[in-house]
């Protein structure tokens, strides 16, 4: 999986290229660290070319969740497909992040 991380005054934005699944889950939550050591800002995942996400993946995106809630920022998901948008609705991820389609 590709990680691409851009960042601004208020903001991070990761966008995230292909499979986030068990096998590359190591090596994104490890390429994601920027964001979690800036969790006090509006935290961006541009999902758009995203194609399955895991439970590893899910779990990498709560443990931001977290941080951010504790450091008072925020996590916004852009651009999921219609898979992820299941999986999220299933395991009740849809009322813990903000969601959007650009």
């Amino acid at each position: 999986m590709e990680v691409t991380i851009t960042q601004t005054e208020q903001s991070m934005t990761a966008k995230l290229v292909g499979r986030l699944d068990t096998p590359s889950s190591q090596e994104v939550s490890q390429k994601l660290e920027p964001l979690m050591e800036n969790a006090d800002k509006e935290l961006i995942l541009d999902c758009t070319e995203m194609s399955y996400i895991s439970s590893s993946g899910l779990r990498i995106l709560l443990t931001l969740r977290k941080q951010a809630a504790a450091k008072g920022g925020k996590v916004v998901i852009l651009n999921i497909n219609d898979e992820i948008r299941q999986v999220f609705m299933m395991t009740g991820f849809l009322n813990l992040f903000e969601i959007k389609n650009a």
